[in-house]
């Protein structure tokens, strides 16, 4: 309706405008009386010879103008970010909320954006992210401390105490934190610290030496050996969570919340330069989008 107004007003000939535009006389005569309803007012004065701008239409020709502008002003953004969304994003996560988080979410973004490709390495060890050119780096918060680096959080990370149904029917559920000094513990095992668990309930805190058999540095060898009754396990949710829906895992001392090395969120860490291109902002937009709805479902305890 806007164009085919500021069209009218300035050939001052229906005919005219609707060569301009392409289309026929007709559509033009509807669109300007669309417009002319939508207002309450009459935008033109007509006569079998002539038409002419009203004292309305002159008023509104300004603003419709303007508007026109913003709209095509609008439109060449839109195109600007289409040529930018091209390229490789170069990402590097922690091994298994990679593999359990991450992986699920990629293929989505890829079909939302087919002139872009993801170069991912998963890893746990340390990562120099400038000088290993990684665009994005996915890390835990307590490990996120960067200076030189943009962090934008990306997931909340909850992590629980658990045990499968097998061993909590021959061992018994603990009931304060201090009796997991007597229980056989599972942990993933990266620092001496790794040893002591801390938690906090009511304004209690607790800090607990615990014990284990079976030392190893991944968390997914942690959650297969949970399952099969080796002992009770710290773990993060995005591990345990199925499990504890289908019973295979039992929440252990559930009003206790853990407090870990690795903090409870994901962040993303991305040098400065590397956070000016449009397709990282929009690929960490997407993870955060994506992950919100999960992190504002409240957990209940068992």
């Amino acid at each position: 309706m806007l164009l085919a107004f500021v069209s009218v007003a300035q050939t001052l000939s229906v005919g005219k405008s609707a060569i301009e535009l392409n289309v026929v006389k007709s559509v033009i005569s509807k669109r300007i009386a669309q417009l002319e309803r939508h207002l309450g007012v009459t935008l033109f004065s007509r006569s079998t010879r002539r038409i002419a701008l009203t004292a309305a239409g002159e008023a509104y020709l300004a603003h419709a103008k303007n508007a026109l502008a913003e709209l095509a002003a609008g439109g060449e953004m839109m195109l600007s970010m289409r040529s930018e969304l091209r390229g490789r994003i170069r990402l590097t996560a922690a091994v298994s909320w990679g593999q359990r988080v991450l992986c699920r979410l990629i293929p989505e973004f890829l079909k939302r954006h087919p002139d872009l490709e993801i170069d991912l390495v998963l890893a746990d060890r340390p990562v120099d992210v400038a000088y290993e050119r990684f665009d994005i780096a996915l890390r835990w918060s307590a490990s996120s401390s960067a200076r030189d680096l943009v962090a934008a959080p990306v997931s909340r990370i909850d992590w629980m105490v658990t045990a499968s149904p097998e061993y909590l029917a021959q061992f018994g559920s603990p009931g304060e934190p201090d009796e997991l000094a007597h229980r056989s513990c599972l942990f993933y095992r990266g620092s001496s610290q790794d040893e002591w668990w801390s938690m906090s309930a009511e304004g209690v805190q607790k800090r607990v030496r615990v014990r284990s058999r079976y030392h190893v540095d991944n968390p997914e060898a942690v959650y297969e050996a949970c399952l099969q009754g080796l002992g009770i396990a710290q773990l993060p949710d995005y591990l345990c969570d199925g499990a504890l829906e289908d019973g295979r895992m039992t929440r252990v001392l559930p009003t206790w919340v853990q407090h870990t090395r690795f903090g409870n969120q994901i962040t993303a860490l991305v040098p400065p330069e590397r956070m000016q291109l449009l397709r990282n902002r929009v690929f960490i937009e997407f993870l955060q989008q994506a992950l919100r709805s999960a992190d504002e479902t409240p957990r209940q305890a068992d």
